[in-house]
């Protein structure tokens, strides 16, 4: 296993960190222990040392099944991280109370890598405003937790607000080579690198999009490595970042945990030509975007009640990626009906305001026929 030295904190963690949020399920839905454990237990064997949970994950189950399964490790042998759910906290109490609910549900006496939970602006505001990173900086003076630091969605202006805010020990940023303008992005891994905050990296395989590709698109990747599978070419590149210091992997199956384990255990950086085939397939992607929605959402509300931004992100989505099993759950599973395409009664009101000068009413019958075509 490949580890990397946290010069800030004195420490290895393993290149590759366990994300536990999609442990395989049961048929109830619940989470597949025996399966799962057998998961971590390969990973441990291998040299994986940092395990990743967070309170809301499996619906609260995560928490207290990690912590039955680590109990019956050396706690000298691992680093543990979780999270706190900042949506979830009114008051200091409140965030004592899910802190103490935490170390129960995990049987433990402290936590290594302790996150204040998917900042955006408004929420670290709110965050400060209530004193809440104060609490977690006297859980740290107290041994409760070891480092301090948050894991992020929002643009790059609001990642380095919170980023230069204080002394962070380390953060977490979703990243990926198709995300590489999107969210903290490539200037916001720059700017970690600039003030030496260590970097855990989620979403590396963009949860799951890159991990299976359409054929054509694969055949790329197959062509420069015929051995590697798709996914390890997006860990490798994320992990080619020397400021990157673990890349969870979220593995919900025993063959996941095999193949990283095997991209990880001898792990080779990106080499500048197999920089350009990555290069080759992003441009690849994006350029199967159906139109270019920006999701500014000028043109809402819509009279008839169509949520045009979020048909036009599940279009272009499924042109991307070729995902038609995630395509048929996001469209017909987890979007409410009268938001549809198909609500469309082409008055035209929204191509008044449309920045981009898109012909929304055309584009919207083309979602209702292309989703059709999977449903």
């Amino acid at each position: 296993m490949e580890y990397r030295k946290l010069d800030k904190l004195g420490i290895e963690i393993s290149l590759l960190g366990f994300g536990c949020m999609r442990f395989p399920l049961s048929e109830d839905g619940s989470i597949n222990e025996v399966e799962s454990e057998k998961m971590i237990d390969k990973a441990i064997a291998e040299g994986v040392n940092y395990i990743d949970t967070a309170y809301p994950y499996h619906n609260g189950d995560s928490e207290p099944f990690v912590g039955k399964v680590l109990s019956k490790y050396d706690r000298s042998t691992y680093y543990l991280a979780t999270k706190l759910p900042c949506w979830e906290i009114k008051s200091v109490a409140d965030a004592e109370r899910i802190f103490d609910q935490q170390l129960e549900r995990l049987g433990q006496e402290y936590v290594d890598f302790y996150l204040l939970h998917a900042l955006n602006r408004d929420r670290f505001n709110e965050m400060k405003e209530l004193g809440i990173v104060e609490f977690c900086e006297k859980l740290k003076e107290e041994g409760k937790i070891r480092y301090l630091g948050f894991s992020f969605h929002d643009d790059y202006d609001a990642f380095e607000e919170i980023l230069t805010y204080r002394d962070w020990d380390f953060c977490q940023i979703q990243y990926n080579y198709m995300d590489t303008e999107e969210q903290a992005g490539d200037r916001g891994y720059e700017l970690t690198e600039k003030l030496g905050i260590p970097v855990i990296i989620m979403e590396p395989i963009k949860g799951g999009s890159l991990a299976e590709l359409p054929e054509d698109i694969t055949a790329i990747f197959k062509k420069a490595d015929p051995k590697a599978s798709v996914a390890s070419w997006a860990l490798r590149f994320v992990a080619s970042r020397k400021n990157v210091k673990t890349v969870l992997s979220g593995m919900s199956t025993y063959d996941q945990v095999l193949d990283n384990l095997d991209t990880f255990s001898a792990f080779k950086a990106l080499t500048s030509e197999e920089e350009l085939v990555v290069e080759r397939v992003a441009a690849t992607i994006k350029s199967r975007v159906k139109n270019g929605c920006t999701a500014c959402r000028y043109c809402m509300p819509c009279p008839a009640g169509v949520d045009i931004p979020k048909n036009f992100a599940i279009w272009n989505q499924h042109a991307m990626y070729g995902n038609t099993g995630h395509t048929k759950w996001a469209y017909f599973t987890n979007f409410n009906e009268e938001n549809r395409a198909d609500r469309c009664i082409s008055c035209g009101k929204c191509e008044t305001v449309c920045p981009q000068k898109i012909a929304i009413r055309d584009d919207l019958s083309k979602v209702v026929s292309d989703m059709d075509k999977i449903k």
